[in-house]
C-alpha cells in the first residue's frame, strides 16, 4: 500500500528487472485495524460503529434487569474494549467525534438520562474516561 495525502496521486511502482507492478489498494485490514492509504481512519471507524451500536443495544436491553455496577462491567467488557482497540492510532481523526457521541449515548442509557441531558458528571460518577 502506498500512503499519500488527499491531494497527491499514486505513483506506479515496479519491482525488479521484470517490471512487475505492485497492485494498488486504497485500504487493507491489519490486526483488525483498517488502514487507508490517506490515513483518515474513516473506513475503520465506519467498521466499528455497528459493533458499538450492538453493544449499546445490549446494554439498553439489559438495563431493566441489572444494577448500574453490572451495566458498567458490561460497558467495559463490550463497548469500551471495542472502542479503545487501536485508539492510539485513530483517536486523533476528526471522524472519532462519532465514536464519542456513541459513548455519550451509552452513558445516558446506563444512567437513565434523556438524549439531550449532559452526561459530563456521569462520566465521573461511573469512573469512565470520555474518548
Amino acid at each position: 500500500m502506498q500512503f499519500r495525502n488527499k491531494n497527491s496521486s499514486p505513483i506506479d511502482l515496479n519491482i525488479g528487472h521484470e517490471n512487475k507492478k505492485i497492485t494498488k489498494t486504497s485500504s487493507t485490514k491489519f490486526l483488525e485495524l483498517t488502514l487507508e492509504n490517506t490515513l483518515s481512519w474513516k473506513i475503520h471507524i465506519d467498521t466499528i460503529i455497528p459493533k458499538l451500536s450492538s453493544a449499546t443495544f445490549a446494554i439498553r436491553t439489559l438495563k431493566p434487569f441489572l444494577s448500574q455496577d453490572s451495566l458498567r462491567m458490561i460497558y467495559y467488557s463490550y463497548f469500551h474494549s471495542i472502542m479503545t482497540y487501536g485508539l492510539i492510532f485513530w483517536g486523533n481523526s476528526h471522524y472519532s467525534n462519532t465514536i464519542f457521541r456513541m459513548q455519550k449515548r451509552t452513558i445516558r442509557v446506563i444512567m437513565g438520562l434523556r438524549s439531550r441531558d449532559s452526561c459530563r458528571e456521569h462520566f465521573k460518577k461511573l469512573k469512565i474516561l470520555p474518548l
